[in-house]
């Protein structure tokens, strides 16, 4: 076929300008090419030069970003342009494919160039704002307005020669006219803004600030609008997650606009704004404020939502297009005629929508814009949504700051309660923010689908959307129930994981009593009732995901039995077919409607309890009515001025305290400047109108020591807190004296407070940072150092002094990372008496005037307690000079007070230096000598004291001592990292763990039983394959009555006497076969749904049961060197994973994977010619899911990884409430607080908007698929003579694709997160168990063995495992029946190893150990360990009752117990309690105290009448009297047992019948006590001097 420009027709000289020039059609287009042509000379040379070289050079940064003028729309406008041009080729194809003869290149060659013009135009302009160059501009101003005048003049040549808008061509043209007129005009306005022509002084704009901050990596708001709508610039980041992990550095901080404080003061001002002038108690409205701060976004993000729905009826129509015209014929002769004017033809309008490639390519388009506005109405949701948290939690913790003390006390406001509202309320309302636009689109979704499916099918289709619609309450029940369940089994897990970690801290006492099983089976107990919740969650799980398979079979099976019985002429296929999607599309909505409206529900009762809590009382003005009014005005007027007045000169971070702190606690300058504080006729309350301080009137002398003495509860703490402002007065005053200049200067660096820095009056009425150690120790989560320093200048001098009078060096040395270790909640547990040094240590290191110390000593013993106070508060203190306020109880250092402050029931009962007490009250002086000698009379005999600090610096010793072993046990996971970091060369890490863990999957599948997993594959394969035999069924029966009554209407024609139809024939044969099919479908569904969910529940009762049996009957050694934390977390985090995580995701994963496949499979099968184009598609879907899914994984580790401190943030300030408002350091909490809070929203947004980058790709992706497959089947029906019904089933599937490609890659990503929990569990299973089985049998060892108690030690060797070194060496030794033998020996001598060799509990690799003629290596262990009893060093109870304690077995009688209990001179103390020996015992025994503990472990051992009794340093930690009560016991309880007593202090074993000293494993000295004591120079000796 010849080809020329203006083609070449027979009898038509196509050149000829007879008529004119502008009359030739062809010539007319030929001017139209002319700006193109222009655009693309000028541009490229500029493109590749300019451009080409400049990048070379230097990678252009984000710091020159801007977006110009107009920007948003000019994107918009071209992009339209493009859509235009395309119509306009389609258009040119299509009328010259009418004109046959030739091919007129004029037609659509313009149109051709216009497209590529318009693209370069775009990218041109791109580059030239990215680089910030406007002059270059100047091109695309020319283009536009050459190609306005040429467009112009093209139109106004149709209408003269009568071309109007019925034809295609016209409408075109003047769409075309008014873009370039627009673009003109948005090109004249950039010039009228930037001035950079025409102008004498151009404007010099830089860009946005966030963009000149490097740090700022996020940068959605930023790019233009292609790579917005794609995600363009997240390739860099998911890419490069392969080579290397995401770290947090990498995401950088987020833009200004959505940090915690921007969004925090738009909530405020819209919250604050609602309290009017007339009623200033009213309660905002917590939505209303939402509202107005977030509600233009979610406007935005509705619209996008709205044009995403309606785009989405696209499919569907095109389908029915598709199909139903494939067959059309050609047109008639005539109409050719009356539409060729000027030479060429001109198509109607209507022409165009009936050719099926052109709908084709239009669907493809529909299809990508839908799916770009869903992303971006999802994008715009979470971001808000996001903004919205970030927002709240900042309110929320300024409310806390502000909480008054007594609610947090008296319990109104525990901070369980605070922790819920933020991890759950606020998360609650940012998941509503994030689905609240499908609350409004989604009806209109639902109405829309039913009018077009009543459009298609008639009343029948009415029929199928009654179903859905009917069923989707069912469904909204169903997941109310399911979120009750999820609470009950909550409760139940909670409840085990208690009893978990009970056993766990105690393993060592269960070991050695023999109790695992009892105990084991008490957990097992509780996990039975976890698994029946969890069986009806898999229950209610399955129903849910069987109504949302099953609905739209049901729907199209009741639709299309409906027609039949209605007796219409039944649908033609694309009818059937275009019915079928929207059936699709309907499901979605309103399976996610129950969902939407159960979140509707928990935002209404978050938002309930939110705004109860920011009502509650708040510390603060009422409570400081005392101060000068004229100074509170003030503060009140700063307070109104809102944020506009703050002062600007500032950076921003001081706004959120300037207009927060209302300066508060001022005092008149008293007569007296050296009285610190002045309390004058206080009453003080906590909250109930009862005073709890009355009558108060004291003095604090500058820069002395006070002290303040009293009984428990007399009000001595709350006197500090009254002083700091914390309790509500009822009535009187606190003065705070002013400081002199000099002072102020060096306090400069604490107050922060903008408002304190401006004014210096009020700063001079305001109290001053108070150092105050609380009573109860509180850490931070921190280093040690930060705790002790707390936001002061590090002075290594004063940090080391300090450290030195607090006596802390020794445990820090013994912290693996010395005073860098992180300390706190979730670092290493101290003990009670190091943490309180700690916090004692942060009061004097501050540089504050006052300190105050509650009760310091209360936790230490006396050594400690006599250098604290002579190093640190004698001489540190005071020679600084600074105030000093002691609480105290040890009356001994009174004598050091400069004033004393006795209280007694909240009043103050004398006050004085101690020469006054002396002189005036003689009575009070007296009482305190006797304490005092009491008191010092106890220290005499009171050595013992000093081991509670040895004590707990050795239980820190043995937390961290088996390092090197905890590193090979951790986990494997940790040495696969460890590895990836040594060797960083490429190889290892292009290839990052991208692999899904298919080995573990398959451990998780058998774990639920073969079975279950034969079934579930079986089920869900027949399941998929009846579902495509449904819809091939349909598309034959539809197809089969179209030629049916095509063959009728023909044979009617000549016999008119009366219709006859031959479908109903064929209805009564394809009918029941459609019937059978469709209810085969839903039963499928059904089991489907149903194993999946039972499966996941068997694997997970499997996994959890094998776990348990695993650690309980793990050897001692494991629970040494793995630490506790570790073994908890797999049974809470894991346990709940595998529990409720993995099932759902598995199931989603299986079905999405199947139903893509059969999708490919049946498109395939009609048309083969799809299978070229699969190749390509499924590379590119390979890599993009491959590259998203570790991309994913890192981020959601970095989510979960920066959500933890947050959390633990708000916790720690709801406790430390007191200290940080007594230190005044609230503003530098916020600060950590929004630190925190933009860290974790930077990993939340960068997650979101990696998924979103996924889900444009795939969507892309789907689109492709559908148009290939249009494209294949409109290409192989020229060459066949097919079923157009096949074609219209091929497209509704193609139509699912994009979903489910979605699914799948998301499911994988989680998939393998959540597989981790099983790989995790799994490296316990494979932990080696105990021997329990002994060579000999239960059976053949006597009754009553052990029953004379003879003991003897043939050479036995002790190590605690194969690996390492033997920790007894060589012993030897015999114990007669009824001895008493006390071991002594340094701490790591091999005593404690020796009382576990008893109980076999260590590995025996030499030598043998024989009780009563008995080797106990034969033993079984259970039989061991059930007859020999042994008291431990730190006592050890269970939560249950005093019964449950002594006798877990349930084997005594009361008798019995009653008498153990006489003997640990228990029994009048127990007969006290409620319940008696059913009285209560809470967890760990905190309801008794050490001593108590203790002397129940003796009972406990005495209730097991036992022949011996081993005790292992078992009065390390109890006081004299208790002690002197067991050494009574142990002589005449057990006069007739043989007892070892290892010894911790040497004086409780002066009185034993044999004493054996160990030194390294080894014993050094084996005699009676008095032998030992004559051998002056033996370590016998020496270590009783030094106990003396």
């Amino acid at each position: 076929m010849a080809m020329s420009f203006c083609g070449n027709d027979k009898g038509i000289n196509p050149y000829s300008v007879v008529q004119g020039t502008l009359n030739n059609g062809c010539f007319v287009d030929a001017l139209n090419l002319v700006p193109h042509v222009f655009l693309l000379f000028i541009t490229f040379p500029i493109l590749f030069i300019g451009w080409g070289s400049q990048s070379s050079k230097v990678q252009i940064h984000h710091n020159t970003w801007l977006h110009f003028p107009g920007h948003n729309m000019r994107w918009i406008l071209t992009f339209s342009l493009l859509f235009v041009h395309v119509c306009e080729f389609a258009e040119g194809i299509v009328s010259d494919k009418t004109m046959l003869t030739t091919t007129h290149l004029h037609l659509f060659l313009p149109a051709f160039m216009g497209f590529i013009a318009a693209t370069t135009s775009v990218v041109y302009y791109h580059n030239i704002e990215t680089s910030n160059f406007p002059k270059l501009l100047l091109v695309l101003f020319i283009y536009w307005v050459l190609a306005f005048i040429t467009k112009s003049i093209k139109l106004w040549k149709f209408a003269v020669h009568e071309v109007g808008p019925q034809h295609l061509r016209f409408c075109i043209t003047a769409l075309l006219v008014l873009l370039y007129g627009l673009l003109m005009a948005v090109e004249i306005n950039v010039i009228r803004v930037r001035k950079y022509v025409f102008f004498a002084n151009p404007q010099k704009v830089k860009p946005p600030e966030d963009l000149q901050d490097l740090g700022v990596r996020f940068l959605q708001p930023f790019v233009n609008l292609l790579s917005k709508a794609t995600y363009w610039w997240m390739n860099p980041l998911i890419i490069g997650a392969h080579k290397r992990p995401i770290e947090l550095k990498k995401i950088g901080k987020l833009p200004i606009a959505m940090r915690a404080l921007t969004n925090y003061l738009k909530l405020k001002d819209a919250y604050e704004d609602q309290r009017t002038a007339e009623d200033p108690n009213k309660a905002p409205s917590i939505w209303r404020s939402m509202h107005r701060a977030f509600g233009r976004p979610i406007l935005l993000s509705s619209t996008f939502r709205y044009l995403a729905d309606l785009l989405g009826f696209a499919g569907p129509l095109c389908i029915c297009g598709i199909v139903k015209y494939l067959k059309e014929d050609k047109l008639s002769v005539q109409d050719k005629a009356k539409n060729t004017k000027m030479d060429v033809y001109f198509i109607p309008s209507t022409e165009l929508l009936q050719n099926p490639s052109v709908l084709a390519v239009l669907l493809f388009l529909a299809l990508i814009l839908q799916r770009t506005f869903l992303q971006a109405s999802y994008y715009v949701t979470i971001e808000t949504g996001i903004n919205l948290r970030g927002a709240l939690l900042a309110m929320i913790y300024n409310k806390i700051l502000r909480l008054s003390t007594s609610n947090m006390s008296m319990g109104e406001m525990t901070i369980g309660q605070i922790n819920n509202l933020v991890a759950i309320e606020t998360n609650q309302l940012m998941w509503f923010f994030f689905l609240c636009p499908n609350l409004w689109a989604m009806p209109v979704q639902i109405i829309m689908g039913v009018i077009l499916l009543y459009y298609l099918l008639g009343w029948s289709a009415l029929v199928g959307a009654s179903v859905i619609v009917l069923l989707a309450p069912v469904q909204y029940l169903i997941a109310t129930k399911l979120a009750d369940t999820q609470k009950s089994t909550l409760e139940h897990s909670t409840d085990r994981l208690k009893k978990t970690s009970e056993i766990l801290k105690g393993i060592k006492l269960l070991k050695l009593y023999a109790w695992e099983n009892i105990f084991c089976d008490s957990v097992e107990e509780t996990r039975g009732k976890e698994l029946t919740s969890l069986r009806t969650f898999a229950f209610y799980t399955s129903m849910s995901i069987f109504m949302n398979a099953a609905i739209p079979i049901a729907a199209v099976l009741a639709t299309f039995v409906m027609s039949h019985f209605l007796n219409e002429k039944g649908p033609t296929p694309h009818e059937a077919f275009a019915a079928l999607a929207l059936f699709h599309i309907l499901v979605t909505p309103l399976f996610l409607l129950s969902t939407v409206v159960r979140f509707a529900v928990k935002a209404l009762v978050s938002v309930e309890k939110l705004n109860e809590f920011l009502q509650s009382d708040e510390i603060g003005d009422d409570s400081w009515r005392n101060g000068d009014m004229s100074v509170s005005m003030e503060a009140g007027k700063k307070h109104s001025g809102g944020t506009k007045a703050i002062n600007r000169k500032q950076p921003i971070r001081y706004q959120m305290d300037n207009y927060e702190l209302p300066t508060r606690r001022q005092m008149r300058p008293t007569e007296t400047e050296d009285v610190a504080v002045k309390v004058s006729n206080g009453f003080f309350t906590w909250g109930s109108n009862l005073s709890t301080l009355s009558d108060i009137n004291i003095c604090i002398p500058t820069g002395q020591l006070t002290m303040i003495v009293g009984q428990v509860g007399c009000g001595k703490s709350s006197l500090l807190l009254a002083m700091l402002g914390e309790m509500q007065t009822i009535d009187g005053r606190v003065y705070w004296s002013k400081q002199s200049d000099n002072e102020m200067a060096h306090e400069g660096n604490i107050s922060w407070s903008g408002a304190e820095e401006r004014d210096e009056d009020v700063r001079s009425k305001n109290r001053y940072s108070v150092a105050y150690a609380t009573q109860k120790s509180w850490l931070l989560n921190a280093t040690v150092e930060e705790n002790i320093t707390f936001g002061s200048p590090f002075n290594k001098q004063r940090y080391k002094t300090v450290i030195d009078a607090c006596s802390l060096q020794p445990d820090i040395d013994l912290l693996p990372f010395g005073d860098q270790t992180e300390i706190g909640e979730r670092g290493i547990n101290l003990s009670g008496g190091q943490r309180q040094r700690i916090c004692v240590a942060r009061a004097l290191y501050q540089n504050t005037n006052i300190v105050f110390l509650d009760d310091p000593f209360s936790a230490l013993d006396i050594h400690l307690s006599d250098h604290l106070m002579q190093e640190g508060i004698l001489k540190f203190l005071q020679d600084d000079k600074r105030t000093v306020v002691l609480v105290t109880h040890k009356l001994q250092y009174l004598i050091h007070a400069d004033w004393i402050i006795a209280m007694k029931d909240g009043s103050v009962l004398r006050e004085g230096t101690l020469k006054d007490i002396q002189t005036h009250d003689i009575e009070l002086y007296e009482h305190w000598k006797t304490l005092m000698n009491r008191q010092d009379h106890g220290l005499e005999k009171d050595i013992q004291q000093d081991s509670q600090t040895t004590l707990e610096r050795k239980t820190l010793r043995r937390a961290f001592y088996p390092r090197e072993t905890k590193n090979q046990m951790d986990d494997e996971d940790e040495e696969e990292e460890e590895e990836e970091e040594d060797d960083d060369n490429m190889s290892t890490t292009t290839n990052r763990r991208s692999k899904v863990p298919w080995r573990v999957c398959w451990c998780y599948l058998s774990s639920g039983g073969f079975f279950m997993v034969f079934l579930m594959v079986s089920s869900k394969l027949l399941k998929h394959s009846v579902i495509v035999a449904i819809d091939y069924w349909l598309a034959i029966w539809t197809s089969s009555r179209t030629n049916a009554t095509n063959a009728g209407n023909e044979t009617n024609f000549t016999n008119s006497t009366g219709p006859a139809d031959p479908s109903s024939g064929i209805d009564s044969y394809y009918l029941p076969v459609f019937v059978t099919l469709c209810a085969a479908g839903i039963t499928l569904c059904l089991i489907t749904s149903l194993t999946v969910e039972f499966l996941g529940v068997s694997a997970a009762t499997n996994l959890h049961h094998n776990l348990l049996n695993k650690i309980i009957h793990a050897p001692i050694r494991f629970f040494d060197i793995t630490p506790l934390g570790l073994i908890i977390n797999r049974f809470s985090a894991d346990t709940n994973i595998i529990d409720q995580h993995i099932p759902p995701t598995l199931e989603s994963l299986t079905r999405s994977t199947l139903l893509l496949l059969s999708a490919i499979g049946v498109i395939s099968s009609i048309t083969p010619a799809f299978l070229i184009a699969l190749g390509p598609l499924a590379v590119a879907f390979y890599f993009i899911q491959k590259y998203f899914r570790v991309a994913s994984k890192d981020l959601q580790d970095l989510d979960d990884s920066t959500q933890l401190p947050l959390l633990c943030h708000f916790s720690e300030t709801a406790e430390g409430l007191t200290t940080i408002r007594a230190f005044r350091h609230e503003a530098r909490f916020k600060q950590r607080m929004l630190e925190l809070t933009d860290t974790n929203n930077t990993a939340y947004l960068f997650l979101s908007a990696a998924n979103r980058w996924l889900e444009v790709r795939t969507d892309y992706l789907g689109a492709v698929i559908v148009l290939t497959a249009a494209g294949a089947s409109i290409w192989s029906l020229q060459y066949s003579q097919d079923h157009g019904a096949l074609v219209g089933l091929g497209l509704t599937y193609a139509l699912t694709v994009t979903n489910y490609l979605n699914w799948v890659v998301r499911n994988l990503a989680d998939l393998e997160v959540q597989m981790a929990a099983v790989k995790k569990v799994n490296s316990f299973l494979g932990t080696e168990s105990e021997n329990y089985e002994g060579s000999m049998d239960a059976s053949q060892v006597p009754e009553n063995w052990p029953q004379t108690g003879e003991i003897k030690i043939q050479d036995l060797c002790v190590r605690y495992d194969p690996m390492l070194k033997p920790v007894l060496k060589h012993v030897n030794m015999y114990i007669e029946p009824g001895q008493k033998v006390g071991i002594c020996g340094r701490t790591g001598s091999g005593k404690s190893s020796l009382s576990l060799a008893f109980f076999n509990m260590v590995d025996i690799f030499e030598g043998k150990i024989i009780i009563d003629g008995i080797d106990i290596c034969k033993l079984p262990l259970q039989t061991l360990r059930s007859r020999l009893s042994i008291i431990l060093q730190d006592p050890v109870l269970f939560s249950g009752s005093i019964r449950f304690n002594l006798d877990p077995e349930r084997t005594c009688s009361d008798d019995r117990l009653w008498e153990a209990l006489e003997i640990a001179q228990l029994k009048n103390m127990v007969k006290t309690l409620p319940g008696g020996l059913d009285a209560v015992v809470t967890e760990a025994g905190e309801n008794f105290s050490v001593g108590q503990r203790q002397l129940f472990c003796l009972a406990r051992a005495f209730v097991r009448k036992s022949s011996i009794l081993i005790m292992d340093e078992a009065t390390a930690s109890i006081d004299m009297a208790t002690e002197n009560i067991l050494q009574k016991v142990v002589m005449t309880a057990f006069a007739d047992r043989t007892v070892v007593t290892i010894a911790h202090r040497v004086h409780t074993i002066l009185e034993a019948d044999l004493v054996i000293v160990m030194k390294r494993g080894n014993i050094l000295e084996y005699d009676k006590p008095e032998t030992l004591l004559e051998q002056e120079d033996g370590m016998f000796a020496s270590f009783v001097r030094a106990d003396m």
